[in-house]
């Protein structure tokens, strides 16, 4: 067995550190503020969003990342329109917060003036995710997976709405 020597850091040399850390800030200059999507508000969305794929009868995956596109809350409901939502749900809202708009904007695009934006691997391209903005800054995004692209972004869209109730 070998024993490795450990280095035990006193509060001395701990707050001399920490004085080099911060001291680019302590000449005025100050980190941005942001505002971030907590679990607790993730959950708000996605339970905004199924009780109105719930009220319509469309059962369905709900996905709720934060602004980098991680996974916070996912919802399946009961009897899921498309099996495939589990991964399909996860990955409109991801490419919704990444790309910093809908995914119905990205699919517009594909059909239409721009058919390259295919070529951006590991996104889902198709409508259903949408960006949650607060006081004007992107802090995730929403992404159903249900029976029909207009249910998606209505159920999506529900979603963001309950964050502001």
């Amino acid at each position: 067995m070998t024993i490795v020597p450990r280095t035990v850091v006193g509060a001395p040399t701990l707050g001399l550190i920490a004085n080099l850390l911060t001291g680019a800030f302590a000449n005025g200059a100050e980190l941005p503020k942001r505002s971030v999507l907590t679990l607790e508000a993730a959950q708000q969305v996605a339970q905004a969003a199924k009780k109105e794929a719930a009220d319509h009868s469309w059962a369905c995956v709900i996905a709720v990342v934060d602004d980098e596109g991680l996974l916070v809350t996912v919802v399946r409901m009961d009897n899921a329109a498309v099996p495939a939502g589990v991964e399909l749900a996860p990955g409109k809202a991801r490419t919704a917060a990444l790309f910093r708009r809908p995914t119905s904007a990205l699919e517009e695009a594909i059909n239409g003036p721009r058919p390259a934006a295919i070529t951006a691997h590991d996104f889902v391209m198709m409508s259903g995710g949408v960006p949650i903005v607060v006081d004007e800054q992107i802090v995730g995004a929403i992404g159903v997976s249900s029976d029909t692209p207009d249910h998606d972004v209505q159920v999506a869209n529900a979603g963001v709405a309950g964050l502001t109730r």
